[in-house]
């Protein structure tokens, strides 16, 4: 089977579709407010973002909620009775949540192309702390979201604490986390939080359109380009320049380089 024509994952409580290079997950299990914990979601978006990196037709992936929650985060009914990913001693949940849940951030930290998360309605605990895991977030004015983990006396156990500072800085991180307060659209834009805030009718275009945009770029420079700004993050400049004139030398010796310059020239 050729990588572009690797067959789509299996999925349980997620939905998958694939349109002109961008491809849709929708969290599905609004029944729970598409709570992470106690359905299939983990091992659902854990499978399509290991996909898109073997899927050379895709190059954006739109990560969005059906009904009216993007994600509540962990089930708080089994945190309550002590049951499901949350029984057992020390030993069993620490295990079960590097078995379980911490490899959604894990996974979608490796995603080869751009991650919109188009958050719907409340992104609350491990739901917040996933929409904050993607490159950009475009939220609905009727979305909220909440770093709420105090409020139930744990911590963010998914990494949410590693990815809010790197959005808005340690400060504003530092105070959402502790206060465990709740955030309003329009407070979450001004934060940094998300990039726009349109009406719930319009979310999923806003999001296609700047999926698209993206989408329409050079498919393997897309993938170079992302790999450079996540390794920015954690390399001294002289290795990094030395990486970029690495990837550059690929970018010119591809095809897709010499047919974006052909048509910038035809212009």
């Amino acid at each position: 089977m050729s990588v572009s024509a690797v067959q789509q994952p299996t999925l349980t409580d997620a939905l998958l579709q694939v349109e002109n290079r961008v491809a849709t997950l929708t969290l599905n299990r609004d029944d729970v407010r598409n709570a992470l914990t106690g359905t299939g979601l983990i091992e659902d978006i854990i499978a399509v973002a290991e996909w898109v990196n073997r899927c050379d037709e895709v190059s954006v992936l739109v990560m969005t909620g059906a009904g009216s929650a993007f994600s509540s985060g962990g089930n708080v009914k089994d945190m309550a009775e002590r049951g499901g990913d949350f029984a057992g001693d020390v030993a069993e949940v620490a295990t079960r949540y590097r078995r379980g849940i911490q490899r959604i951030p894990l996974a979608l930290q490796q995603v080869e192309v751009p991650i919109i998360a188009a958050v719907n309605g409340p992104a609350i605990g491990a739901g917040f702390d996933l929409a904050n895991m993607a490159d950009i977030r475009i939220a609905s004015s009727k979305a909220k979201f909440g770093e709420t983990f105090l409020n139930l006396g744990i911590i963010p156990g998914d990494g949410g604490a590693w990815f809010m500072q790197r959005l808005i800085g340690y400060q504003q991180a530092f105070e959402l986390t502790l206060s465990g307060r709740i955030v309003v659209a329009d407070e979450a834009k001004q934060l940094g939080l998300v990039l726009d805030v349109v009406e719930p009718d319009q979310l999923m275009a806003r999001a296609g359109e700047l999926a698209a945009r993206f989408a329409a770029q050079p498919p393997k420079a897309v993938r170079l380009t992302k790999r450079l700004m996540k390794m920015a993050q954690r390399m001294e400049l002289k290795d990094f320049l030395d990486l970029c004139a690495a990837f550059q030398g690929m970018c010119h010796n591809e095809a897709e380089h010499l047919e974006a310059v052909n048509r910038m020239l035809s212009r």
